[in-house]
């Protein structure tokens, strides 16, 4: 026989029990045979049994096997499933009152039996004082009409089970549906309620810092600015004011250098909690910077408000902080303006405020300041329009440009980077510099034009220079725009090549005005794949474990601290404790404004990675400099 049909005999299945193996095999032997003839002869066959079943197929079944749908099954049981995933089903008898818990119930609430719980009325005098809703509250208050089908509701609670701890406290999702009797009203409610507790508290923990800041527990600036339009509102219907304080710190540098951060942060807490403490319910509080505070105080003219704040910096003056150092001090500078009158919108009312808090700060000045209209201010309001009208002018025309200024490696001793710095160009040539015409811009809103204008020139310089690598300033108000990173995913989007030449910088006080959204604007910036920058180290408020938190890939020192270097012990100390807090957290470090050969020596003894100012270069605009620029 043929190797192929002693394989298809061997293979072939058994038929029935009575048939002999000889006979099995001579039959499917013929079977064989017949499908080895040629096609021609097939037509006289009569009809082929099926062919033998692939080796991994299942036998077909026989006579003595017994049918698969007789076999023995497991029930699923309904309990474990429901315990497993913290749920229970309920039925609610709102004419009785009595609840019908599904079996797991005790467990999932994590209590001995149900007998406690066993009635609505019972069941509600276990939800905790913070659940802002309840059973029985979404059924008797709902305006809805049972069809016949039920009414669905779905709510979240606090249950705090009998003979638990109060902070125990069990977060509820309840899902069911309510069914109405002949005379339209509840009387019955069926449902399902599964716990949500660790849901719950990431929820509340995310909604916490998307309105409160972290540090002092009062809300944060974006939360205060949309809530203020509620006492516009107020102050128009009952014809009442209302009043805005900005509440500056007094001397928080000289905390910071003395105390260091992490002190200086209790301190702000502090302050926090007895601004809190000491005004009304409805009035507001507010972190408005890394040092500030906003209050806004309900049905409060000039007189009112400035009582109020006198009190406040009695109060935070008047005994010392404690702190893990011991007792720290601290004292206030308040500016105020009252709405409608100082400000019928938002911005002018908080500019105003401003104004008065500046006038505070003053050397000599009084420690409160409340905004009066003067001629010596309408003064300077002209001019800034005058500023602003030159530099949406120069926007126009491109006069705006950037000088550059080179980062010197201190283990090299060259160019590392380039600083792209904007400059105005007068149109009878002079330079401008920025620090005579950023405030003015910030303050009239132009300074994101200018900002994007700054951004767009240095990608320019990129592209023309594939060895340079180079960083641009931008402000507080441009890189939490969300505008701004889907600008310059466009601006990179033709040349993505360029991001990793690229380095943002903005300030330590920008940052820290909204932590939040600064850690944010971080890290979509680097997802472009562009570097980030903290400029103006020291002259803010970042504390240790938000300097860690902000993922820069480099620091840059306040200048204001670093020109003085050599002729100022107050100086080398803290600056010291910037670099070394820097290299603590693995964070390279730029010197600003070094100016002398004595600087940069002691700089770069302490392990200051880049050195920067006129003692190296000055920042030229390569345009209307001929001299040929140093290149990494």
């Amino acid at each position: 026989m043929p190797v192929q049909l002693r394989y298809l005999a061997a293979r072939a299945p058994k038929k029935i029990a009575a048939e002999t193996d000889a006979d099995i095999l001579r039959e499917n032997v013929s079977k064989a045979e017949r499908r080895l003839e040629p096609e021609s002869s097939l037509a006289s066959q009569p009809p082929l049994a099926p062919p033998p079943r692939p080796i991994l197929a299942p036998a077909p079944p026989t006579e003595a096997a017994p049918a698969l749908s007789s076999r023995p099954t497991v029930a699923p049981d309904p309990r474990r499933i429901l315990d497993s995933i913290g749920e229970v089903v309920y039925d609610w008898d709102l004419r009785s009152d009595a609840i019908n818990w599904g079996p797991n119930a005790a467990s999932v609430f994590g209590i001995s039996n149900v007998a406690p719980i066993a009635t609505g009325r019972a069941f509600a005098e276990c939800l905790s004082h913070d659940s802002e809703s309840s059973r029985y509250e979404a059924i008797a208050r709902s305006t809805a009409t049972d069809s016949g089908k039920g009414v669905p509701f779905q709510i979240c609670y606090g249950l705090i089970p009998p003979d638990s701890p109060r902070e125990a406290t069990v977060w509820i999702e309840d899902t069911g549906r309510w069914f109405a009797g002949s005379d339209g009203r509840p009387t019955r409610a069926h449902g399902l309620v599964r716990v949500i507790t660790e849901r719950y508290k990431q929820e509340r923990r995310l909604a916490f810092k998307s309105r409160f800041d972290t540090l002092t527990g009062v809300l944060n600036r974006a939360s205060l600015l949309e809530q203020i339009v509620q006492f516009y509102a107020q102050a128009a219907k009952k014809k009442q004011s209302f009043a805005a304080l900005l509440v500056a710190i007094d001397n928080v540098f000289l905390l910071n250098r003395t105390y260091g951060y992490d002190i200086a942060d209790q301190v702000i807490a502090g302050i926090a909690q007895r601004l809190r403490t000491n005004c009304r319910e409805r009035d507001l509080v507010a972190r408005y910077a890394g040092n500030k505070f906003a209050m806004v105080l309900e049905n409060c003219d000039t007189a009112e408000m400035t009582a109020a704040a006198e009190r406040l910096i009695e109060v935070v003056g008047g005994s010392p902080f404690e702190t893990t150092a011991g007792p720290v001090p601290a004292g206030l500078r308040i500016g105020g303006a009252v709405a409608p009158r100082n400000g019928r919108a938002v911005h002018l009312l908080f500019q105003h405020a401003e104004e008065a808090l500046d006038l505070a700060r003053q050397p000599g000045a009084a420690r409160l300041v409340a905004y009066e209209p003067s001629l010596a201010r309408e003064d300077s309001r002209m001019k800034a329009l005058k500023v602003s009208d030159e530099i949406v002018s120069a926007l126009t025309d491109g006069r705006i440009v950037l000088a550059m200024q080179p980062l010197i490696d201190t283990r090299t001793g060259a160019p590392a980077l380039y600083e792209g710095l904007m400059r105005l160009r007068r149109k009878d040539g002079a330079l401008v510099s920025p620090s005579s015409i950023l405030p003015t811009a910030e303050k009239s809103g132009l300074i994101q034009m200018v900002d994007h204008r700054i951004l767009e020139l240095g990608l320019k310089k990129l592209i023309e220079d594939p060895s340079l690598r180079l960083s641009v300033n931008v402000s507080g108000l441009t890189v939490r725009d969300p505008d701004f990173i889907s600008r310059l995913r466009a601006h990179l989007g033709p040349f993505p090549e360029l991001a990793r030449r690229l380095m943002i910088e903005f300030t330590e006080t920008c940052a820290i005005e909204d932590i939040e959204a600064t850690v944010r604007a971080i890290a979509e910036i680097k997802k472009c794949g562009a570097k980030v920058a903290m400029d103006d180290f020291g002259a803010g408020h970042t504390s240790f474990k938000n300097l860690r938190r902000f993922a820069f890939d480099l620091v840059k020192i306040d200048g204001a601290f670093v020109q003085n270097l050599s002729r100022s012990a107050d100086d080398r100390f803290f600056v010291k404790t910037l670099v070394d807090l820097a290299r603590h957290v693995g964070l390279p470090v730029v010197a600003e404004w070094v100016e002398d050969a004595e600087t940069a020596k002691i700089l770069s003894d302490w392990g200051v990675d880049y050195l920067q100012g006129d003692y190296f270069a000055a920042a030229t605009v390569p345009e209307l400099d001929r001299r040929p620029a140093a290149r990494n």
